[in-house]
């Protein structure tokens, strides 16, 4: 069973699910720069103050980039979970960033020990 999103998480353990092996450690690092004409616009923006959208739109596509890749991971290693899940991010070279996702491979049981949760 492939890693999914609700199988992902920040936080060392996975509610419902019991950690039966740790993989090791996955990442995915997206190195990107940003091009003369988004540098302009986002200038421009910049004047006006409030959230410059061109800089947002690349974090978040970088960020979404390197999270998938992370997920390639750990579903090559045979992960279903991944736990610990961090970003970080480092300018590289003036106008290059590398943003980098990691965490924790692990292969996770549903834990049927836990009584069952009643959505009222």
């Amino acid at each position: 069973m492939p890693v999914s999103a609700k199988r992902v998480t920040t936080a060392f353990d996975l509610p419902g699910h019991r950690i039966t092996r740790n993989l090791g450690i996955v990442r995915g690092i997206v190195v990107r720069s940003r091009s003369l004409i988004g540098n302009i616009g986002a200038g421009f923006q910049t004047l006006f103050g409030g959230n410059i959208t061109l800089y947002t739109e690349l974090c978040e596509k970088a960020r979404s980039d390197a999270y998938k890749l992370m997920v390639e991971h750990a579903n090559d290693i045979g992960a279903n979970g991944i736990i610990g899940m961090c970003y970080d991010a480092n300018e590289v070279a003036s106008g290059v960033t590398e943003v980098l996702c990691y965490g924790t491979a692990v292969q996770v049981d549903e834990d049927q020990d836990l009584p069952e949760v009643s959505q009222a």
